[in-house]
């Protein structure tokens, strides 16, 4: 169906523990933004029907004050750019599940509700590892091939200097000699 109030989000976000995780939300509406807007975000966790408020703005922020993400949602959306975002701080494990992002801006109240999948997980070797080859592509190599360069490069003007020296060249009186 068509909406007046258009919201999206991502479908799926994936994390790591201990990582600050962003979930997006936009929204466009054809009224402007007034007081009376209201965002909720809501959190389902997996293989459960029971959802809880993680979440609730009305021209302030609130974060839970209970629960499972009490002390670590924080506000990172600004209303007058069609932005509900919120970030989690201190993510673990238990936190995967399903986010919900619904707002209404009066007349706009009749909308989609799009939901979020999380994923968090820990970091694995493979990751880690992955961060070093990066470091070693970007940093180390490109190093390692200007060494080799200046190297040839200083080999070829001994090499250039030796021959010149046995061919009998001679040194004009203005060269300094280390003979």
């Amino acid at each position: 169906g068509v909406y007046s109030l258009e919201i999206k989000a991502d479908a799926h976000v994936r994390g790591y523990v201990g990582e600050k995780i962003k979930l997006k939300c936009t929204f466009r509406s054809t009224s402007s933004v007034t007081d009376k807007l209201t965002i909720d975000w809501t959190y389902r966790p997996p293989s459960s029907s029971r959802t809880e408020s993680i979440f609730h703005y009305q021209s302030f922020q609130y974060p839970t004050t209970a629960g499972t993400f009490r002390d670590r949602i924080s506000w990172v959306g600004d209303v007058y750019r069609g932005d509900a975002s919120i970030s989690i701080s201190n993510p673990t494990l238990k936190d995967n599940g399903t986010f919900s992002c619904a707002v209404k801006n009066p007349p706009d109240v009749h909308h989609n509700i799009p939901v979020t999948e999380l994923t968090v997980t820990e970091r694995g070797f493979g990751t880690m590892l992955s961060s070093v080859a990066l470091l070693s592509i970007l940093v180390f190599i490109p190093s390692a091939v200007v060494v080799v360069l200046l190297l040839v490069r200083m080999g070829r003007k001994s090499a250039g200097l030796k021959k010149r020296n046995k061919s009998g060249y001679k040194k004009s009186s203005i060269e300094v000699s280390d003979e």
